[in-house]
């Protein structure tokens, strides 16, 4: 996908999609959250993720208020896999959110960070023995079963305590997004069919050990239309011609704004197609809980990279000093981001931002208008705090990345760079 800033694009056009209150200094440069980019830059080195903190908080409250006002019986649960950093999840649940998890690591994360077990949810559509023992052992409030393999599992390992779950049920929707994001057409690896969700209720309500309280759909990642949300609800009926259920857990999926020609729905938006579904289609008894999370972290954060290299040519290449180890998803999923030279945002000549790996495919922007960029220049790329933490990796022996808090001025460090002594750190010594 290419979209491009436009020549005449002002800075201020740019600075929409960095958190909210990010404004320009007097001299032009940028500040978010009260600290001017470049110094956090040179304080806590290149790349890191910056999150605002106000920002993540006010896109907490806006999801409760939102759905707490069209469905009081309902709760926010945070899909920790878009951001599983423990700072970023203690502030979500400060913010009364509950924590979905999919994978024993996340669990972890989820503990460490305060979360309550009785309002984590368990996802992943291939649990294992260990990670299911670990939810059953840490009183997680709810599992969600994803095949007819996770009720033998946890039969066999849930003992004397009842365990509740939810089913996931395949909708069969068809979502406009990246094929790598779509989780509930027809096939899906995720969830079961209709008839085979059919089955396994009936199953459910006679284990003695696994209590059904009832249904979870999904339909995938980064939509920018909420059609696709209220055709999920409709889907449900089919499962209910059994009987109601008492939860029904609408997953996530609102999409962000990446670029300026991304006009996402608000968050106001999508909940009222949600509950609008579900009073035409569910009882109205039943607790709603959804489960946001590219929609609730993308936004508060943005990463700083460091200009290594200047290469002019058919189009310059702006070289950093990060890539596809800290921001895989361009080369995934084909995510367009915009980005600024933080000391002077705005458009600027066409250029290509790659990264230092090596490999050809690792850009991070093409054909990205930036302002004379020069070596040692901070390029700042916002709407990174959703999955770009959760995918960073080690290609190239890159260490991985810290993630750093701002508010009203102030910044501190949540999670330090990785050295490289961590790097060997499981290395087991020769004999």
């Amino acid at each position: 996908m290419t979209v491009t800033v436009p020549p005449a694009a002002s800075a201020s056009a740019l600075v929409d999609l960095f958190p909210k209150g990010s404004h320009l200094a007097v001299d032009g440069g940028l500040v978010v959250g009260g600290c001017r980019v470049t110094e956090l830059a040179d304080r806590f080195g290149t790349p890191t993720v910056v999150v605002d903190e106000h920002a993540l908080r006010d896109r907490a409250r806006q999801y409760v208020r939102a759905l707490a006002a069209r469905w009081p019986n309902s709760q926010v649960i945070f899909a920790s896999k878009s951001f599983p950093c423990t700072a970023v999840v203690r502030t979500l649940v400060e913010e009364g959110l509950g924590v979905d998890v999919a994978g024993g690591g996340e669990l972890l994360t989820a503990l460490a960070a305060g979360a309550d077990p009785a309002h984590i949810v368990v996802h992943g559509n291939a649990k294992t023995d260990e990670e299911l023992t670990m939810a059953v052992d840490a009183g997680v409030g709810t599992v969600v079963v994803d095949n007819f393999d996770d009720i033998d599992r946890l039969e066999r390992l849930a003992g004397r305590r009842e365990q509740r779950v939810l089913l996931r049920v395949i909708p069969e929707v068809d979502a406009d997004t990246h094929a790598a994001m779509a989780t509930g057409q027809r096939g899906s690896k995720f969830g079961l069919s209709v008839a085979d969700a059919v089955a396994a209720v009936t199953r459910l309500r006679t284990s003695d050990r696994l209590r059904l309280d009832g249904l979870h759909v999904h339909v995938g990642s980064q939509l920018l239309d909420t059609e696709p949300f209220r055709r999920a609800v409709e889907a449900l009926t089919a499962v209910d011609e059994l009987g109601e259920h008492a939860v029904y857990d609408l997953g996530g999926g609102l999409g962000v704004r990446y670029t300026y020609d991304d006009s996402p729905p608000t968050v106001e938006e999508y909940v009222q197609t949600l509950t609008d579904a579900a009073r035409k289609h569910l009882p109205a008894t039943a607790r709603l809980i959804i489960e946001p999370g590219r929609s609730l972290v993308a936004e508060a954060a943005m990463t700083l990279y460091r200009v290594v290299t200047v290469k002019p040519g058919p189009r310059t290449l702006v070289a950093v000093d990060g890539g596809m180890a800290d921001n895989l998803e361009p080369m995934l999923y084909g995510q367009r981001f915009e980005a600024a030279v933080a000391a002077r945002p705005g458009s600027g000549e066409r250029c290509d931002l790659v990264g230092r790996h090596c490999e050809s495919g690792d850009t991070l922007i093409r054909d990205i208008r930036l302002r004379a960029p020069k070596v040692d220049d901070v390029i700042a790329v916002p709407v990174t705090g959703a999955y770009c933490y959760s995918l960073s990796n080690n290609y190239n022996g890159a260490r991985r990345p810290p993630v750093v808090f701002v508010r009203d001025g102030e910044a501190r460090e949540v999670v330090r760079r990785e050295t490289f002594g961590d790097l060997l750190r499981r290395d087991v010594p020769p004999a």
